[in-house]
């Protein structure tokens, strides 16, 4: 009777170990990536990827025409010792995505590029579209202070765009809000 009920122990702990491997190997981790602060000769600039963010239930909603938006928050604040950082800009973009059914094509707007329609038939460059930020001006760097510390502060959020009134009620099993968490960078100007 004793062997059986370690048996049963060492059953149940081995099938509670492999369920959980299992769901972390599943389980998908949203983040930024490739965060880089640059600058020409008159912006700030940044530079990022967002990784992991096309579940498959997120990529069976927009291929069933529910649009998904994407939005990137930038923070820059001066950093000062002896008082609390002073925001230097403060910056959201947001990525909209929407299949056409009919068509077969996606279209995708980002509003720092003046949400002028990009419209492709591939979703795997509508994803790149939606997931990367290049050269988002920041601020221009005649506001910085020469020797000043800055902090750069990142996020990213993923929600379903809104949708008219009335669908709220037929769609409201509809939920993939995802966000990341806020990523830093430190600089000297």
């Amino acid at each position: 009777m004793a062997f059986s009920l370690r048996k049963q122990i060492i059953c149940t702990v081995v099938t509670v170990m492999l369920l959980a491997s299992h769901g972390a190997a599943f389980a998908q981790e949203t983040s930024l990536a490739n965060i880089t602060v640059s600058n020409t000769r008159d912006d700030l600039l940044l530079y990022l990827t967002l990784e992991g963010a096309f579940s498959e239930k997120l990529k069976k909603e927009i291929l069933s025409g529910v649009p998904a938006a994407f939005s990137f928050l930038a923070q820059l604040n001066s950093v000062r010792t002896m008082w609390l950082d002073r925001t230097v800009a403060d910056i959201t973009v947001t990525h909209v995505i929407k299949y056409d059914n009919l068509k077969k094509e996606f279209i995708v707007r980002r509003s720092w590029r003046n949400n002028e329609p990009e419209v492709t038939k591939s979703f795997a460059e509508a994803q790149k579209w939606m997931t990367e930020v290049n050269s988002l001006k920041i601020i221009p760097l005649g506001e910085l202070e020469k020797g000043q510390q800055y902090q750069l502060r990142t996020k990213a959020e993923v929600r379903k765009q809104t949708l008219p009134y009335y669908l709220h009620y037929v769609l409201f099993f509809v939920s993939w809000d995802i966000e990341t968490d806020w990523y830093t960078i430190d600089f000297i100007y």
